[in-house]
């Protein structure tokens, strides 16, 4: 009876790593190029006042925006005027103290940027300066867009 030897080959069995660093930046750059950045769901309308001075605030993430307008509805229709932080509407003005504690004591050099529709009354717009006051956040801001003339 024959026997048969196993030959044994001489390549070996390594994974080629020389390609490795061209996958991961290909990677990379599909997953920077995809990825969108979440912005807020306006769930009020806004329309700006006009201003003659405006200044330009460089550090964008030193700002939380109170947005403040009539309410979104279907069909295009306005609802009455509500205060959105964030993605949620606010149903209670009293919230606002503790929610923008909660900011300022995440980011001292906090900055809130009021949003408000230009028909709003000044009583909601007073109260929720009140609110904020409470809160201790003093560096406020009201947006507005540039006078045409």
């Amino acid at each position: 009876m024959a026997h048969f030897e196993k030959k044994s080959a001489d390549t070996s069995q390594d994974i080629p790593m020389s390609a490795m660093p061209d996958i991961i930046f290909m990677l990379l750059i599909f997953f920077m190029v995809t990825t969108v950045l979440r912005e807020v769901e306006l769930q009020v309308q806004i329309n700006y006042t006009e201003a003659e001075n405006i200044e330009k605030i460089e550090q964008k993430r030193l700002i939380s925006y109170i947005y403040i307008g009539p309410e979104k509805l279907q069909g295009n229709q306005l609802g009455e005027t509500r205060i959105q932080i964030d993605d949620a509407l606010i149903d209670d003005i009293g919230a606002i103290r503790n929610i923008m504690y909660d900011k300022y004591q995440e980011q001292p050099k906090l900055i809130v940027s009021l949003r408000v529709h230009d028909e709003t009354e000044t009583g909601i717009v007073t109260d929720v300066q009140e609110e904020l006051r409470e809160a201790g956040t003093l560096r406020i801001n009201y947006s507005t867009r540039q006078e045409t003339e």
